[in-house]
Protein backbone atom coordinates (compact mmCIF):
# COMPACT_ATOMS: atom_id res chain seq x y z
CA UNK A 1 0.00 0.00 0.00
CA UNK A 2 1.33 3.44 -0.98
CA UNK A 3 0.20 6.33 1.18
CA UNK A 4 0.85 10.05 0.65
CA UNK A 5 0.56 12.45 3.58
CA UNK A 6 0.88 16.22 3.08
CA UNK A 7 2.02 17.37 6.51
CA UNK A 8 2.90 20.32 8.64
CA UNK A 9 4.59 20.18 12.02
CA UNK A 10 3.57 18.63 15.35
CA UNK A 11 0.09 17.35 14.47
CA UNK A 12 1.26 15.92 11.16
CA UNK A 13 4.33 14.28 12.70
CA UNK A 14 2.37 12.64 15.50
CA UNK A 15 -0.26 11.38 13.07
CA UNK A 16 2.50 9.90 10.94
CA UNK A 17 3.88 8.04 13.92
CA UNK A 18 0.44 6.53 14.49
CA UNK A 19 0.17 5.64 10.79
CA UNK A 20 3.53 3.88 10.93
CA UNK A 21 2.38 1.92 13.97
CA UNK A 22 -0.81 0.88 12.20
CA UNK A 23 1.04 -0.17 9.05
CA UNK A 24 3.76 -1.96 11.02
CA UNK A 25 6.48 0.25 9.55
CA UNK A 26 9.92 -0.33 11.02
CA UNK A 27 11.86 2.95 10.77
CA UNK A 28 15.14 1.04 11.06
CA UNK A 29 14.42 -1.27 8.13
CA UNK A 30 16.86 -1.05 5.25
CA UNK A 31 16.53 -1.75 1.56
CA UNK A 32 12.77 -1.35 1.52
CA UNK A 33 10.91 1.38 -0.34
CA UNK A 34 8.93 3.39 2.22
CA UNK A 35 5.18 2.80 2.14
CA UNK A 36 4.58 6.41 3.18
CA UNK A 37 5.59 9.52 1.25
CA UNK A 38 5.35 12.76 3.22
CA UNK A 39 5.01 16.06 1.35
CA UNK A 40 6.34 18.52 3.90
CA UNK A 41 5.28 22.14 4.24
CA UNK A 42 8.13 24.56 3.55
CA UNK A 43 6.12 27.77 3.84
CA UNK A 44 7.30 28.09 7.46
CA UNK A 45 10.94 28.10 6.33
CA UNK A 46 13.04 31.09 7.32
CA UNK A 47 16.64 32.28 7.07
CA UNK A 48 18.14 33.48 10.36
CA UNK A 49 21.81 34.17 11.16
CA UNK A 50 22.71 32.98 7.67
CA UNK A 51 21.11 29.57 8.23
CA UNK A 52 18.18 28.08 6.31
CA UNK A 53 15.70 26.69 8.83
CA UNK A 54 12.92 24.28 7.80
CA UNK A 55 10.83 23.75 10.96
CA UNK A 56 8.17 21.40 9.59
CA UNK A 57 10.55 19.15 7.67
CA UNK A 58 12.75 18.90 10.76
CA UNK A 59 9.82 18.19 13.09
CA UNK A 60 8.76 15.25 10.93
CA UNK A 61 12.34 14.01 10.60
CA UNK A 62 13.13 14.27 14.32
CA UNK A 63 9.78 12.83 15.47
CA UNK A 64 9.96 9.76 13.26
CA UNK A 65 13.73 9.43 13.71
CA UNK A 66 13.64 9.42 17.51
CA UNK A 67 15.28 12.80 18.10
CA UNK A 68 12.33 15.03 18.99
CA UNK A 69 11.68 16.78 22.29
CA UNK A 70 8.60 14.74 23.18
CA UNK A 71 7.24 17.23 25.70
CA UNK A 72 7.32 20.16 23.27
CA UNK A 73 6.67 18.25 20.08
CA UNK A 74 9.32 20.34 18.31
CA UNK A 75 13.07 20.83 18.64
CA UNK A 76 15.67 18.30 19.68
CA UNK A 77 15.66 16.13 22.76
CA UNK A 78 18.37 17.06 25.25
CA UNK A 79 18.71 20.50 23.68
CA UNK A 80 20.83 23.37 25.02
CA UNK A 81 20.86 27.01 23.94
CA UNK A 82 24.41 28.27 24.35
CA UNK A 83 24.62 29.60 20.79
CA UNK A 84 21.32 31.46 21.23
CA UNK A 85 22.57 33.02 24.45
CA UNK A 86 25.88 34.03 22.86
CA UNK A 87 24.14 35.60 19.86
CA UNK A 88 21.93 37.59 22.24
CA UNK A 89 25.03 38.74 24.15
CA UNK A 90 26.35 40.18 20.87
CA UNK A 91 23.03 41.97 20.38
CA UNK A 92 22.12 39.87 17.36
CA UNK A 93 18.48 39.88 16.34
CA UNK A 94 16.03 38.27 16.49
CA UNK A 95 16.07 36.93 20.04
CA UNK A 96 12.57 35.44 19.89
CA UNK A 97 13.50 32.37 17.82
CA UNK A 98 14.69 29.45 19.97
CA UNK A 99 17.67 28.24 17.95
CA UNK A 100 19.00 25.21 19.84
CA UNK A 101 22.60 23.99 19.70
CA UNK A 102 21.82 20.49 18.40
CA UNK A 103 19.29 21.89 15.97
CA UNK A 104 21.86 24.40 14.70
CA UNK A 105 24.00 21.55 13.39
CA UNK A 106 21.15 20.46 11.11
CA UNK A 107 20.72 24.01 9.82
CA UNK A 108 24.46 24.36 9.15
CA UNK A 109 24.53 21.16 7.11
CA UNK A 110 21.44 22.22 5.17
CA UNK A 111 22.74 25.73 4.51
CA UNK A 112 26.16 24.54 3.36
CA UNK A 113 24.67 21.99 0.98
CA UNK A 114 22.22 24.52 -0.46
CA UNK A 115 25.04 27.05 -0.87
CA UNK A 116 26.93 24.37 -2.81
CA UNK A 117 23.99 24.10 -5.20
CA UNK A 118 22.06 21.11 -3.89
CA UNK A 119 18.26 21.52 -4.03
CA UNK A 120 16.26 21.25 -0.82
CA UNK A 121 14.88 17.85 -1.84
CA UNK A 122 18.40 16.40 -2.14
CA UNK A 123 19.45 18.03 1.13
CA UNK A 124 16.41 16.62 2.93
CA UNK A 125 17.20 13.14 1.62
CA UNK A 126 20.78 13.48 2.87
CA UNK A 127 19.64 14.61 6.32
CA UNK A 128 17.20 11.69 6.50
CA UNK A 129 20.07 9.28 5.85
CA UNK A 130 21.09 9.99 9.44
CA UNK A 131 17.64 9.99 11.04
CA UNK A 132 16.04 7.13 9.11
CA UNK A 133 12.44 8.29 9.65
CA UNK A 134 10.92 5.32 7.82
CA UNK A 135 9.12 7.54 5.30
CA UNK A 136 10.14 9.24 2.10
CA UNK A 137 10.22 12.88 3.15
CA UNK A 138 9.84 15.36 0.27
CA UNK A 139 9.63 19.13 0.55
CA UNK A 140 6.59 20.48 -1.27
CA UNK A 141 8.94 22.46 -3.54
CA UNK A 142 12.63 23.14 -4.07
CA UNK A 143 11.78 26.78 -4.71
CA UNK A 144 11.78 29.39 -1.98
CA UNK A 145 8.29 29.91 -0.56
CA UNK A 146 7.71 31.81 2.68
CA UNK A 147 4.45 32.49 4.45
CA UNK A 148 3.97 36.14 5.44
CA UNK A 149 1.18 37.70 7.48
CA UNK A 150 -0.30 41.15 6.82
CA UNK A 151 -0.83 43.03 10.09
CA UNK A 152 -1.42 46.64 11.20
CA UNK A 153 1.66 48.78 11.78
CA UNK A 154 2.20 51.55 14.28
CA UNK A 155 1.48 54.33 11.77
CA UNK A 156 -2.02 53.09 10.99
CA UNK A 157 -1.00 51.34 7.79
CA UNK A 158 -0.21 47.71 7.21
CA UNK A 159 2.98 45.68 6.95
CA UNK A 160 4.01 42.12 6.22
CA UNK A 161 5.90 40.04 8.75
CA UNK A 162 7.19 36.50 8.43
CA UNK A 163 4.79 33.87 9.70
CA UNK A 164 7.36 32.74 12.28
CA UNK A 165 7.48 36.21 13.82
CA UNK A 166 3.68 36.38 13.96
CA UNK A 167 3.40 32.86 15.37
CA UNK A 168 6.30 32.75 17.84
CA UNK A 169 7.01 36.34 18.81
CA UNK A 170 3.42 37.60 18.82
CA UNK A 171 1.67 34.26 19.56
CA UNK A 172 -0.72 35.00 16.66
CA UNK A 173 -2.26 37.75 18.82
CA UNK A 174 -1.82 40.46 16.17
CA UNK A 175 -4.99 40.53 14.04
CA UNK A 176 -4.09 39.12 10.62
CA UNK A 177 -5.66 40.72 7.56
CA UNK A 178 -4.18 38.25 5.09
CA UNK A 179 -1.84 35.29 4.96
CA UNK A 180 0.31 35.23 1.86
CA UNK A 181 2.56 32.50 0.47
CA UNK A 182 5.33 34.60 -1.05
CA UNK A 183 6.77 32.79 -4.06
CA UNK A 184 4.08 30.10 -4.11
CA UNK A 185 2.61 31.09 -7.47
CA UNK A 186 5.97 30.69 -9.19
CA UNK A 187 6.97 27.50 -7.39
CA UNK A 188 7.10 24.03 -8.90
CA UNK A 189 6.48 20.77 -7.03
CA UNK A 190 9.69 19.14 -5.84
CA UNK A 191 10.85 16.07 -7.78
CA UNK A 192 8.73 13.06 -6.91
CA UNK A 193 5.78 14.96 -5.43
CA UNK A 194 3.34 14.63 -8.31
CA UNK A 195 4.46 11.10 -9.10
CA UNK A 196 3.89 10.02 -5.49
CA UNK A 197 0.36 11.43 -5.53
CA UNK A 198 -0.40 9.81 -8.86
CA UNK A 199 0.76 6.39 -7.64
CA UNK A 200 -0.83 6.60 -4.19
CA UNK A 201 -3.50 4.17 -3.04
CA UNK A 202 -4.68 6.88 -0.66
CA UNK A 203 -3.85 10.40 0.43
CA UNK A 204 -4.41 11.24 4.09
CA UNK A 205 -4.62 14.82 5.35
CA UNK A 206 -3.48 14.79 8.99
CA UNK A 207 -4.80 17.24 11.60
CA UNK A 208 -2.22 19.85 10.58
CA UNK A 209 -3.02 23.56 10.30
CA UNK A 210 -5.36 23.80 7.27
CA UNK A 211 -4.14 27.30 6.36
CA UNK A 212 -0.38 27.46 6.82
CA UNK A 213 0.55 23.77 6.73
CA UNK A 214 -1.76 21.82 4.43
CA UNK A 215 -2.78 25.09 2.76
CA UNK A 216 0.82 25.89 1.86
CA UNK A 217 1.30 22.48 0.24
CA UNK A 218 -1.92 22.98 -1.75
CA UNK A 219 -0.71 26.40 -2.92
CA UNK A 220 2.09 24.94 -5.05
CA UNK A 221 0.81 24.88 -8.64
CA UNK A 222 -0.13 21.38 -9.74
CA UNK A 223 -0.34 19.82 -6.28
CA UNK A 224 -4.01 20.45 -5.52
CA UNK A 225 -4.96 19.41 -9.06
CA UNK A 226 -3.09 16.12 -8.60
CA UNK A 227 -4.73 15.54 -5.21
CA UNK A 228 -8.19 16.13 -6.68
CA UNK A 229 -7.63 13.06 -8.86
CA UNK A 230 -6.65 10.92 -5.86
CA UNK A 231 -8.66 9.37 -3.04
CA UNK A 232 -8.26 11.85 -0.18
CA UNK A 233 -9.39 11.42 3.42
CA UNK A 234 -8.82 14.20 5.92
CA UNK A 235 -8.68 14.24 9.72
CA UNK A 236 -10.27 17.31 11.26
CA UNK A 237 -7.87 19.53 13.24
CA UNK A 238 -10.91 21.09 14.94
CA UNK A 239 -12.79 19.40 17.78
CA UNK A 240 -15.89 20.98 19.27
CA UNK A 241 -15.19 24.38 17.75
CA UNK A 242 -11.60 24.63 18.98
CA UNK A 243 -8.21 23.86 17.48
CA UNK A 244 -6.75 20.63 18.85
CA UNK A 245 -3.43 22.40 19.40
CA UNK A 246 -1.67 25.57 18.35
CA UNK A 247 -3.45 28.67 17.11
CA UNK A 248 -5.11 27.43 13.95
CA UNK A 249 -8.20 29.45 14.86
CA UNK A 250 -6.26 32.69 14.30
CA UNK A 251 -5.19 31.47 10.85
CA UNK A 252 -8.73 30.42 9.93
CA UNK A 253 -10.08 33.79 11.05
CA UNK A 254 -7.56 35.53 8.79
CA UNK A 255 -9.01 33.80 5.73
CA UNK A 256 -12.64 34.11 6.82
CA UNK A 257 -13.23 30.48 7.78
CA UNK A 258 -15.02 29.53 10.99
CA UNK A 259 -13.30 27.31 13.51
CA UNK A 260 -15.50 24.26 13.02
CA UNK A 261 -14.92 20.82 11.57
CA UNK A 262 -17.57 21.48 8.95
CA UNK A 263 -16.15 24.87 7.88
CA UNK A 264 -12.67 23.40 7.45
CA UNK A 265 -14.05 20.55 5.32
CA UNK A 266 -15.97 23.04 3.20
CA UNK A 267 -12.81 25.13 2.90
CA UNK A 268 -10.96 22.13 1.46
CA UNK A 269 -14.00 21.41 -0.71
CA UNK A 270 -15.52 18.22 -2.13
CA UNK A 271 -13.28 18.57 -5.19
CA UNK A 272 -10.37 17.73 -2.88
CA UNK A 273 -11.92 15.73 -0.04
CA UNK A 274 -13.56 12.36 -0.52
CA UNK A 275 -13.78 11.54 3.18
CA UNK A 276 -13.61 13.48 6.44
CA UNK A 277 -13.06 12.19 9.96
CA UNK A 278 -14.59 14.19 12.81
CA UNK A 279 -14.72 13.77 16.56
CA UNK A 280 -17.99 12.71 18.24
CA UNK A 281 -18.22 16.31 19.46
CA UNK A 282 -18.85 17.26 15.80
CA UNK A 283 -21.00 14.27 14.85
CA UNK A 284 -23.57 16.44 13.09
CA UNK A 285 -21.04 17.54 10.46
CA UNK A 286 -22.36 17.04 6.93
CA UNK A 287 -20.59 18.13 3.75
CA UNK A 288 -22.14 17.53 0.35
CA UNK A 289 -20.36 14.82 -1.65
CA UNK A 290 -17.96 14.06 1.25
CA UNK A 291 -18.26 10.88 3.35
CA UNK A 292 -18.10 11.89 7.02
CA UNK A 293 -17.24 9.43 9.80
CA UNK A 294 -17.06 10.04 13.54
CA UNK A 295 -14.55 8.65 16.05
CA UNK A 296 -12.43 10.05 18.92
CA UNK A 297 -9.76 12.27 17.36
CA UNK A 298 -7.60 13.22 20.33
CA UNK A 299 -4.13 11.79 19.67
CA UNK A 300 -3.71 10.97 23.35
CA UNK A 301 -1.23 8.18 22.81
CA UNK A 302 0.19 5.72 20.26
CA UNK A 303 -2.84 3.40 20.28
CA UNK A 304 -5.37 6.23 19.94
CA UNK A 305 -3.37 7.77 17.08
CA UNK A 306 -3.02 4.42 15.31
CA UNK A 307 -6.81 3.96 15.58
CA UNK A 308 -7.34 7.30 13.84
CA UNK A 309 -4.93 6.28 11.10
CA UNK A 310 -6.73 2.94 10.69
CA UNK A 311 -10.10 4.70 10.37
CA UNK A 312 -8.65 7.00 7.69
CA UNK A 313 -7.19 4.05 5.78
CA UNK A 314 -10.43 2.06 6.03
CA UNK A 315 -12.51 4.97 4.76
CA UNK A 316 -10.07 5.58 1.90
CA UNK A 317 -10.27 1.90 0.89
CA UNK A 318 -14.07 1.98 1.05
CA UNK A 319 -14.27 5.11 -1.09
CA UNK A 320 -11.77 3.83 -3.62
CA UNK A 321 -13.69 0.57 -4.00
CA UNK A 322 -16.91 2.53 -4.41
CA UNK A 323 -15.28 4.54 -7.20
CA UNK A 324 -14.37 1.34 -8.95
Amino acid sequence: MRIVVPAGGIGGARFLRGLQRELGVDPDSTGEEPAITVIGNTGDDITLFGLRICPDLDTVMYTLGGGINEEQGWGRAGESFTVKEELAAYGMQPTWFGLGDRDTATHIVRSQMMAAGYPLSAVTEALCDRWRPGVRLLPMTDDRVETHVIVDDESGGRRAIHFQEWWIRHRAALPAHRIVGVGAEEAAPAPGVLEAIEEADAVLLPPSNPVVSIGSVLSVPGVREALERATVVGVSPIIGGAAVRGMADACLKAIGVQTTAQAVAEHYGPELLDGWLVDPADEGTAVEDVAVRSLPLYMSGPEATAAIARAALDLAAELKERRG
